[in-house]
C-alpha cells in the first residue's frame, strides 16, 4: 500500500463521519459529487447504523452521495467489498507487463450494476484498489 495523502477537506469529512457514526475511517476520497469512505474492517455495521440511520444522517448533512467500502488486507476480499451489493464470483490478481491486474467475475445479470451509471461503480473500485493495494486495473469478466 502506498502513502495515502488526505486533503484538509477529506480530514474534515472523516471527522464528521466518525463523529456521526462511531465507525473508524481508513480513507476518504472526494470524487465528483460523492464521498467514498474506506471503513475499518468490522465497522461497517456502525457506519450504516440501525435501519441506515447513520449513513442517512451523513448524506443529509453533506448533501452528497456516500459510498462505503469495508477495508481488507487481502486484495481480493477488498475488491469484493468495493463492489458492494454486486455478488462477485471470483477475483484473480495477476502481474502482467509490470502491472497488477485484478480480473473480477460477476454474473451477467450483475454486470450493469457492477459498472454503474456512466461507469461510476467500476471507477470507484479501480480508484480504491489502486490506492490501497497498488492494483493498476480492474477488469470485469
Amino acid at each position: 500500500m502506498g502513502e495515502i495523502k488526505l486533503s484538509t477537506e477529506s480530514i474534515r469529512y472523516i471527522a464528521l463521519f466518525e463523529n456521526i457514526t462511531g465507525a473508524a475511517v481508513k480513507d476518504c476520497i472526494i470524487d465528483d459529487g460523492r464521498i467514498i469512505y474506506v471503513i475499518k474492517s468490522g465497522d461497517m455495521g456502525a457506519a450504516i447504523g440501525k435501519n441506515g440511520d447513520h449513513i442517512n444522517r451523513m448524506k443529509n448533512k453533506v448533501d452528497k452521495q456516500i459510498d462505503l467500502v469495508e477495508y481488507s488486507d487481502e486484495p481480493a476480499a477488498f475488491i469484493k467489498n468495493a463492489f458492494g451489493p454486486v455478488s462477485v464470483k471470483s477475483v484473480n490478481i495477476t502481474d502482467r507487463n509490470n502491472k497488477r491486474l485484478a480480473y473480477v467475475e460477476v454474473s451477467n445479470k450483475d454486470k450493469g450494476l457492477a459498472i454503474g451509471r456512466n461507469g461510476k461503480n467500476i471507477e470507484k473500485v479501480k480508484l480504491v484498489a489502486k490506492r490501497h493495494h497498488d492494483i493498476d486495473d480492474v477488469i470485469l469478466q
